[in-house]
Order: structure tokens, then C-alpha cells, then sequence
């Protein structure tokens, strides 16, 4: 499935998140980049293990999945911190993504990425599990991120700068 977006703006949340992803996606269209969302809770996905993963296969949702997310190069993440860390709808999902290929890295290695948060918490853990993740996956994670919350929310400059950083980088063939 080959998409006509330059950006993929992936949101691990149905709250305040997609409603980040939203503004990242009409900040794009502001800018002239064609953007499209794509929201983890939406997905029929089932919770990744192993041994269903052995039993049955790989499920046909999951391999949609990986088919939109390979057809775009740049993404950016929105997620919220879930008890200090990455939330559990992203990390099923990317255990589904990561075994589809002989090389786990395959749809990670070299592939620009921001990452965002709107969190009721910090944040700043999720950021930093998140960075250290996609980076082991072979991502190029933009060094400027987006945390946000109630008291201080996203400010449309910083969405337009790290949307200007992230799709300055050129995907890595690797």
C-alpha cells in the first residue's frame, strides 16, 4: 500500500494525544506537507504473545499495519506516559511490527522520527523510554521533542519546529 503522505503521525491514545496528532497533522497541512494519522486504539490489533504469535501466525492486522507504516518515512509518535514508561497499545504494537521480518530493526533502521507527549503526568520518563527504544530499533529519533500538559500545552511554534527538524532528515537506507 504506497502512500501519497510524507508524514505519519501515530497517536497511542484517544485523549489528549489525538488531539496532539490532530494538531501535528493540520500544522502539516498549514505547512504544505501532506500528513495522516494513524491511531494505535482504533486497530484490531491483538495483545502481542508469543505463543499466539507461534500458534497462528502473524495477524493479517498486523501486517496492514506494518505495510502503512513502511510506505511513509517520517512519523512522529504522540503517546502518554503509562506508569513511567511507554503506553501498552505501542508496545503490542511494535512486538507485532518487530517480528514480521527476519531483521527486528527492519521497519525502524534509519527512519526519521519525532517524538510528542501530552501527559497528566511528567512525561519526561516516556520521552526518554521512548528515545532509548526507537534508537535500539535503528531510528534516526529527532533530538528536539514535544512535552506538553495541562499547565504548560503545545504551542504551535515548537509543533512547526520539530516538524521543520524531522522532515529535513532523510531516511537511511540501510
Amino acid at each position: 500500500m504506497e502512500s501519497t503522505s510524507n508524514l505519519l503521525v501515530i497517536t497511542a491514545s484517544n485523549g489528549e494525544n489525538l488531539k496532539l496528532a490532530n494538531r501535528f497533522i493540520q500544522i502539516s497541512h498549514d505547512i504544505g506537507v501532506k500528513a495522516e494519522l494513524l491511531d494505535l486504539t482504533t486497530l484490531e490489533l491483538p495483545l502481542y504473545n508469543p505463543r499466539t504469535h507461534a500458534a497462528d501466525g502473524i495477524p493479517d492486522q498486523a501486517k496492514a499495519l506494518n505495510s502503512r507504516m513502511s510506505s511513509i518515512a517520517h512519523w512522529v509518535i504522540c503517546a502518554p506516559e503509562y506508569n513511567g514508561s511507554i503506553p501498552p497499545v505501542f508496545t503490542s504494537a511494535l512486538a507485532w511490527l518487530s517480528v514480521q521480518e527476519d531483521d527486528f530493526r527492519y521497519l525502524f533502521n534509519g527512519r526519521p522520527i519525532a517524538i510528542a507527549s501530552f501527559s497528566g503526568g511528567g512525561g519526561m520518563e516516556l520521552l526518554l523510554s521512548l528515545r532509548i527504544q526507537l534508537s535500539h530499533l535503528g531510528a534516526q529519533v529527532v533530538g528536539r521533542q514535544l512535552m506538553s500538559n495541562h499547565n504548560k500545552p503545545p504551542k504551535d511554534e515548537s509543533i512547526q519546529d520539530l516538524l521543520h527538524r524531522l522532515l529535513q532528515m532523510k531516511q537511511l537506507i540501510v
